[in-house]
């Protein structure tokens, strides 16, 4: 078997190509099928036999994320390359300083060759003084089709001609056609998106309909037409519209057949991030193509939208309350929202943020608990904890110290026991990569098999990696937990002195309340509920002698009993 030194000396030859839009005015030349016929034909006259693509196409010089740049990037960084080869520098990209970096300083660091051909770089001759040159000359390249691209750009919007791509509704006649034009499928989505806000509905309740006629979100639409669209695709219902994708659609200007420009802009050719442009540098023009709502409806909308807008909470409904982003649902883990009953503005009450018959979400049932009913209960809750620590400091300390030793190592037992396997396999498919490394320079694998199976194991072992470094750090914290009981024991002694519950306090204690489902009848049922401390999450406290069951006067006519929980 080779030793791993040989197999690094033996190793990948990547042969990296890269083509932007901006590239095509030299030619056929730089084409993606020319640059891989030259860089084979050079692999194979020079001896290079293990080689490797690796492709951008359609990716600009001055971004080196790159998803075929980053992925040659991360397999130096397991050592499966030992030489990299471009056409010329300009492929590597458009950037002097950073082109210079991984030319100068990252490929020799890694010990990986760089050739570039029609350069004559070769890392293995020594340093090229030309090369800084032929960079800086590249960048100015890059930065020459930046402002002649922007000038364009400039003219084009200037002139009316819409610059962005068709708003949901919208589409273009074909490819090559600037301007935009109604599209039958989604246009009527649109129309009666218009229709319901002018019936009095809000953008929850037009969301809420949508989803139950199955209407497809514009994500999932563009995807149903082969078109992609930025934004959110994790949303695995794509029926599932949102209360802000309505809104933005409301607001959409270009629906009444206008055509707005720059509405953003990037900073340079090196920082393409798009910026949101005031609105007073947007240009507008009215009436360029066939409109899917009339201007009055439009205007209509958004005099409707402007009475809506979202206000600050009125002062008869109460202040938020301090018990706001502790709370979760037991069930789905969602938090739960703060509300108001809108008849009886005293009563105040948390329900599931992910309540199915609410919010179109996933939760079964409300988990309705009474705000005041809550306070009283984390109010008892904390105090029998402060007596405990009062009466009995020793044992409390005892408590804390056996349950946090406890935690510490049990996870710490599982953490070792995570990265002992991850460290294993990690070996498991080093070896495998060997192995079919050489099976592949022995004939007994084909190069096609070989190059699925190693890109297999490459991006399994990358992933190993990163599990390994999290798994060690975690490992290195837990001995941070010690100092823990004693900020806890401070946290409560603090309590003790005050005997009041502030926001401040609250979340200086408690890191999170569990409310489950209650149990039981409409007039008579149990609820649990479950407060998770800061630092030393769950404890159950010991019952003392005078401890009984407390009740919780909330308002007339109704009595909450109050039991604690009994300890394991």
């Amino acid at each position: 078997m080779q030793s791993k030194k040989a197999l690094h000396n033996a190793g990948i030859t990547a042969l990296y190509c890269r083509l932007s839009r901006d590239d095509g005015t030299d030619g056929d030349s730089n084409s993606i099928v020319n640059q891989k016929k030259l860089l084979k034909q050079f692999a194979k006259d020079n001896g290079f036999h293990n080689t490797k693509f690796y492709i951008d196409d359609g990716y600009t010089g001055t971004n080196f994320n790159r998803p075929g740049f980053q992925k040659m990037i991360e397999d130096v960084e397991l050592g499966y390359i030992s030489a990299v080869i471009v056409k010329d520098l300009s492929r590597v990209g458009r950037r002097y300083d950073m082109v210079g970096y991984y030319t100068d300083t990252y490929f020799p660091d890694m010990d990986v060759r760089f050739i570039a051909i029609n350069d004559n770089v070769d890392s293995d001759e020594g340093e090229n003084e030309i090369a800084p040159f032929k960079n800086i000359i590249n960048e100015y390249y890059a930065r020459d089709i930046s402002m002649k691209c922007r000038s364009s750009y400039r003219i084009r919007g200037s002139s009316g001609i819409p610059i962005g791509r068709p708003l949901y509704g919208y589409m273009k006649a074909n490819k090559d056609d600037d301007f935009w034009v109604v599209d039958p499928d989604a246009a009527p989505v649109v129309r009666d998106i218009f229709r319901m806000c002018l019936e009095g509905k809000g953008n929850e309740a037009i969301a809420k309909t949508l989803q139950e006629r199955k209407i497809l979100t514009p994500i999932a639409y563009w995807s149903s037409k082969g078109i992609n669209r930025g934004g959110k695709k994790t949303n695995t219902n794509p029926y599932k519209w949102s209360h802000t994708s309505v809104e933005g659609i409301l607001k959409k200007q270009e629906y009444c057949g206008d055509v707005i420009n720059f509405k953003t802009y990037s900073k340079s050719y090196k920082n393409r991030k798009r910026r949101e442009n005031p609105k007073e540098n947007w240009m507008i023009f009215k009436d360029v193509h066939e409109p899917i709502v009339d201007r009055e409806t439009f205007e209509t909308v958004q005099k409707l939208i402007s009475k809506t807008k979202r206000r600050a909470p009125k002062t008869e409904n109460g202040e938020k309350s301090m018990f706001s982003d502790l709370v979760y649902c037991a069930d789905c883990r969602s938090k739960l929202w703060y509300h108001t009953n809108p008849v009886n503005k005293d009563i105040h009450y948390f329900s599931c943020s992910n309540y199915s018959k609410d919010t179109r979400g996933d939760c079964k049932t409300r988990h309705y608990v009474r705000a005041d009913a809550l306070e009283q209960v984390v109010m008892l809750e904390l105090k029998r904890l402060a007596k405990f620590l009062e009466s009995n400091e020793e044992e409390f300390a005892q408590l804390l110290a056996e349950k946090t030793n406890a935690d510490m190592i049990e996870e710490q037992k599982y953490l070792e026991s995570e990265l002992s396997r991850a460290t294993a396999r990690n070996e498991t498919v080093s070896n495998l990569f060997v192995k079919i490394y050489e099976d592949n320079v022995t004939g007994k694998i084909s190069d096609e098999i070989f190059m699925q199976l190693s890109q297999k194991y490459e991006a399994e072992r990358f992933e190993l990696k990163e599990k390994i470094l999290k798994l060690k750090e975690r490992i290195a914290k837990i001995g941070e937990m010690k100092q823990n009981k004693d900020d806890f024991i401070k946290a409560v002694r603090k309590f003790m002195e005050m005997r009041i519950l502030t926001a401040p306090m609250l979340r200086e204690l408690i890191d999170r309340i569990d409310v489950h489902e209650k149990q039981g009848g409409n007039k008579c049922y149990t609820q649990e509920i479950t407060i998770y401390y800061r630092f030393v999450g769950l404890i159950n406290i010991p019952m003392l002698p005078e401890d009984e069951n407390y009740k919780a006067d909330t308002r007339i006519g109704v009595e909450v009993e109050y039991i604690p929980r009994k300890s394991a």
